[in-house]
């Protein structure tokens, strides 16, 4: 039995399997994952219904498995349809997840078409779809080196 909080057989398979610098995008509800993949990428589909399971309850099962050194959101848009005036309310309940699995790092974000440009790279392994319905909820995890 595994002492972490991932359990999920084939995500836990592709995160042993992969190395530092590999990626991980914990994609949204909205996310279009069966075209925005990497080549070397799985997709693992928790999308059950409409906001089960969250991109955060994911970013924290991912964290108490793999060590990190860069977490990317998707920068939202400013004008047009999906535009917000201020940070995803989601982004600060990844800040309180990162904090409490004791990860200091700050979430950088990435343009959207440049964030779609970074999940298409080899190095992205892992795409795990959940069913959140946040606006800007992606999140790209950047596997880092166990230090202890």
């Amino acid at each position: 039995m595994l002492k972490n909080h991932l359990i999920h057989p084939t995500i836990s398979s592709v995160l042993a399997a992969a190395g530092h610098h590999a990626r991980i995008l914990i994609a949204d509800g909205n996310y279009p994952a069966s075209s925005k993949l990497g080549p070397n990428a799985q997709l693992v589909h928790l999308n059950l219904m409409p906001g089960v399971v969250t991109c955060n309850q994911v970013l924290e099962a991912v964290l108490s498995a793999v060590p990190v050194e860069a977490v990317n959101t998707m920068m939202y848009e400013k004008t047009g349809a999906y535009a917000l005036d201020a940070d995803p309310p989601v982004w600060d309940d990844y800040r309180q997840t990162m904090a409490a699995a004791k990860v200091e790092l700050d979430l950088e974000p990435i343009e959207k078409w440049a964030f779609y440009d970074a999940v298409a790279t080899p190095d992205h392994v892992l795409t795990i779809q959940t069913a959140d319905q946040q606006r800007f909820a992606n999140v790209l995890l950047t596997i880092g080196v166990r230090m202890d």
